[in-house]
């Protein structure tokens, strides 16, 4: 794809996200517009959700930006009181857009100083495993990664079979 073809998907993008959530962004306090500025709405996004700003980062790192949807669009939902187990459900089988039903059809109560602790032992289990996967990831991405010598071909320095961790930098 040439960079006209790419800013087109990223306009899209954004876009689909306005178009999705302008509404929550209205009942949270913040302008309808500013579901529609790209990175600003991401940073306004995380104000509503209770998340850190940097986590706006995240999103921007191939791979792990992945696992971060997923996580976004579920805080999203616990935002406005779709705690249950059946939103969080069609928040994730539908890829998000559940959101858009959220937002059109159903009340926005936003929940301005919801507790961010999980409710549930089974929700605490899925916030460390959802931390340990992401902070793998970034650190086999972008920091090191473990190989293990296939062939004989650098016999004199390192042996067939011998691993080792390979700086990204």
């Amino acid at each position: 794809m040439n960079w006209t073809e790419w800013l087109i998907v990223f306009i899209l993008i954004q876009l689909i996200h306005g178009l999705g959530t302008w509404k929550m962004y209205v009942a949270a306090g913040f302008k309808a517009w500013q579901a529609f500025v790209p990175v600003f709405n991401a940073v306004t996004l995380m104000k509503i959700m209770n998340r850190p700003w940097w986590w706006t980062i995240l999103l921007f790192l191939p791979v792990v930006n992945l696992l971060m949807f997923v996580v976004i669009w579920v805080d999203t939902l616990r935002s406005f009181g779709y705690n249950k187990a059946i939103d969080t459900t069609l928040g994730v089988v539908t890829f998000g857009f559940y959101i858009y039903y959220v937002n059109y059809t159903q009340p926005l109560n936003y929940i301005e100083e919801r507790s961010l602790d999980p409710r549930t032992s089974a929700g605490e289990w899925t916030n460390s495993i959802l931390f340990a996967v992401i902070a793998a990831t970034i650190v086999h991405t972008y920091v090191m990664q473990p190989f293990i010598i296939p062939t004989s071909s650098l016999e004199k320095t390192l042996l067939t079979g011998d691993f080792l961790f390979v700086s990204k930098f």
